[in-house]
């Protein structure tokens, strides 16, 4: 069975149809390790490991890669606030979201590249990109030139003339344009870098996943996936810098994007004290009901997340679990779940561009189906296994 998934980039839904037989390759992005993770960064996870599980119960091969960017100024900046290496900073940091992730019965990804690691892949990236005449040195840095990349805009429907500088990119005097983007900073000998062939500085934060995504799943692959927030600057510019380093590429086939968590209606910021990490929401909360609550809406739309979303998926999660007790017995508690070993209507509920509400309530009505199959053992046992293996699909059974 296909799985459909909208893609950004041409605006529809897709038949998801993967370059090599059987194998899907995917990439999203990771955390900026500097803070503790909040629930906005565990609904982005979360969804794409369920993508993940669901392309374990597909295709043969999957290999899904999600970055950690370990340097960026917001990390430099917090080390020095506290008074600690940036390495010690990415470190504890790391070990915190593995934990939390951990907690939410979220997969290990086949590979979690750091941005430290890929140095050399980012240089030779960036001098590709000048040979090929899409970047410039200017004041020792090296930064992308966007009116070069005709394509520029076709993720985010951005015209170039209507574009301002981005998130994250400096607007500097040395700029051909306004719009360019750096790829390497030059910083000074007593900041954090790297002594590269570039000069002595560190990577702007855009080509550290095109190196790493390039370096892990080839310069064509299957499926780019991120947070709304990251489809410009961040992709877009990820698109760019890709192709034009690597001519005749088209870098991802399909983008995917999860859409916004607010907190009772509003964007979550610790200035308006909403907030919440996922830490807070586990302290007296089964983690596994925090999972349920972050898969409860479609993952395209904006998830509001409140103390009401939160009581019904501890209260769904408690009917799921007591059906399964009542059935202990009939059903095994399988870890490697095939689409084809779950409800026919329930397959087609996920293959369409996940459509989870449906697959929540075949998953609500199938505990009745189950008592109620009083004579057909057979049949009785076969309703509880797909019982199990459809919460165990989207990881809300251990």
């Amino acid at each position: 069975m296909n799985i459909t998934l909208f893609n950004t980039l041409t605006g529809k839904e897709e038949v998801i149809i993967p370059f090599q037989y059987n194998k899907i390759s995917m990439y999203a992005c990771g955390p900026t390790v500097y803070d503790i993770p909040h629930i906005g960064n565990a609904r982005s996870n979360v969804f794409y490991d369920v993508l993940f599980r669901i392309f374990n119960a597909i295709y043969d091969d999957v290999v899904y890669v999600r970055n950690i960017t370990d340097i960026d100024d917001k990390i430099i900046n917090r080390a020095k606030e506290e008074g600690i290496s940036c390495e010690e900073l990415t470190e504890r940091t790391i070990k915190l979201f593995h934990e939390d992730l951990s907690l939410l019965n979220c997969l290990t990804p086949t590979h979690q590249p750091k941005a430290t690691q890929y140095i050399p892949q980012i240089v030779e990236m960036v001098k590709r990109l000048v040979v090929n005449g899409y970047a410039y040195e200017a004041n020792g840095e090296y930064l992308f030139s966007v009116e070069k990349y005709k394509e520029y805009g076709q993720l985010s429907n951005k015209k170039l003339e209507d574009l301002i500088a981005g998130s994250r990119v400096e607007v500097k005097n040395h700029k051909h344009s306004p719009e360019d983007f750096v790829l390497w900073k030059n910083v000074n000998a007593s900041e954090y870098g790297f002594k590269t062939e570039l000069g002595y500085g560190r990577p702007g934060w855009h080509i550290e996943c095109s190196a790493m995504s390039t370096a892990l799943l080839g310069v064509n692959f299957d499926i780019h996936g991120g947070g709304i927030d990251l489809q410009f600057p961040h992709h877009e510019n990820e698109i760019a810098q890709s192709c034009c380093a690597n001519l005749g590429s088209n870098f991802a086939k399909y983008w995917v994007h999860n859409g916004f968590l607010k907190v009772n209606g509003e964007k979550m910021s610790k200035s308006l004290n909403n907030f919440i990490t996922v830490r807070d929401v586990v302290k007296n909360t089964n983690p596994l009901a925090l999972r349920l609550c972050l898969l409860s809406t479609h993952y395209r739309k904006p998830l509001d997340f409140n103390e009401h979303s939160l009581h019904s998926a501890e209260a769904n999660l408690i009917k799921f679990n007591k059906a399964l007790e009542q059935n202990t017995g009939l059903f095994e508690r399988k870890t490697d779940v095939k689409l084809s070993q779950i409800p026919q209507n329930a397959q087609q509920a996920l293959c369409d561009n996940l459509n989870i509400s449906k697959y929540l309530a075949i998953m609500h009505a199938l505990p009745k189906d189950i008592k109620n199959t009083i004579t057909d053992q057979k049949h009785k046992q076969e309703l509880a296994q797909q019982f199990w293996n459809m919460g165990a699909l989207i990881g809300i059974f251990v």
